[in-house]
């Protein structure tokens, strides 16, 4: 019986981790065939770099995850701030409820009621001037903040709360206040819900279908429009590479806590 639970927990990685397994061995398949083995070779990895639609996706995500993640940082936090320290007033479970409803919802509600809106309002108000990088960053700012509002929040209820009493005792002024104490004290959360909402950006497929336009297909876009014909070996190259990099900001992670313990 006691080796009931490394066997399951050793199938269970097994079955998560083989397939990444196997996609990186085949990044280096000579054939252009993916299901069979050609020889090793790089060629993949060379055809990757000069492939200008992934090179144009890629910069597209990259730059509306760090808008959308530095966004839903700033209205999050606001969010937070009023949850927390505002006490009960009226509207509260409404906005609580509007806060946290894109955690839940799924995302195929969420990108088409956002498509509707985004027409219903160049219709009305002529903005936004079709669909495109703005309307992508609008959307992802609208679900990246919901997640960003818990992380704050929960840092929020933990902090003690005489530390800024004592400031204001002194004459501070909750502006003062705010960024010497409050924000000093959060910041880890913030980094936290900053990473996260980069992360949910950069990896978001459903939403952005709904709400792109032409010239403005993320990553993930043109990877499922790629996978669609068929696996192609310069797909594997570029998960491979994702990958690495997430390897390696994993260790890298572990590495600086290892080191402050």
């Amino acid at each position: 019986m006691k080796w009931f639970l490394p066997i399951v927990a050793g199938l269970g990685f097994l079955f998560l981790y083989a397939p990444m397994v196997s996609l990186v061995i085949f990044s280096f398949n000579e054939s252009q065939l993916v299901t069979v083995w050609g020889g090793f070779s790089t060629k993949w990895y060379g055809e990757l770099f000069r492939n200008p639609q992934i090179g144009q996706a890629f910069r597209i995500s990259l730059t509306i995850a760090a808008i959308s993640a530095t966004l839903a940082i700033a209205l999050g936090t606001l969010a937070a701030l009023v949850l927390v320290r505002f006490g009960r007033f009226f509207g509260r479970p409404l906005l609580s409820g509007m806060v946290t409803a894109p955690l839940v919802m799924p995302e195929v509600i969420t990108g088409l009621s956002l498509l509707l809106l985004f027409v219903s309002m160049e219709k009305l108000l002529g903005w936004p001037a079709g669909r495109g990088m703005l309307t992508i960053i609008l959307a992802h700012t609208v679900f990246c903040m919901a997640y960003v509002a818990v992380v704050v929040q929960s840092r929020l209820v933990d902090m003690d709360e005489s530390l800024e009493e004592a400031a204001m005792d002194l004459g501070a002024k909750r502006v003062r206040v705010f960024f010497d104490i409050t924000l000093p004290v959060i910041a880890p959360a913030l980094v936290s819900g900053w990473l996260l909402a980069f992360t949910l950006s950069l990896d978001d497929l459903v939403v952005a279908s709904f709400v792109s336009g032409p010239g403005s297909s993320t990553l993930p876009m043109v990877i499922f429009s790629k996978v669609r014909l068929g696996v192609s070996p310069d797909v594997n190259a570029l998960a491979s590479l994702i990958i690495l990099v997430v390897a390696v900001g994993i260790l890298a992670a572990a590495l600086v806590m290892r080191k402050r313990q």
